[in-house]
């Protein structure tokens, strides 16, 4: 999932994404230690258009 995810961010913005690992199941996705996505309060994993609207939200204000 995290490389899926990685790739999609990767070709829809031209950035590279680093995975940091965890353990329990965590699943975060952060933007300049902004987080944007988490699997734990959500119940799981992100489709990427959510992450991608959580991205542009941020760049836009």
């Amino acid at each position: 999932m995290a490389a899926s995810l990685a790739k999609a961010i990767k070709d829809k913005y031209g950035v590279d994404c680093k995975l940091i690992e965890g353990g329990g199941g965590i699943f975060d996705v952060k933007v300049n230690g902004t987080q944007v996505w988490c699997k734990q309060k959500v119940g799981r994993f992100p489709e990427p258009r959510e992450v991608f609207e959580q991205i542009d939200s941020l760049v836009k204000t």
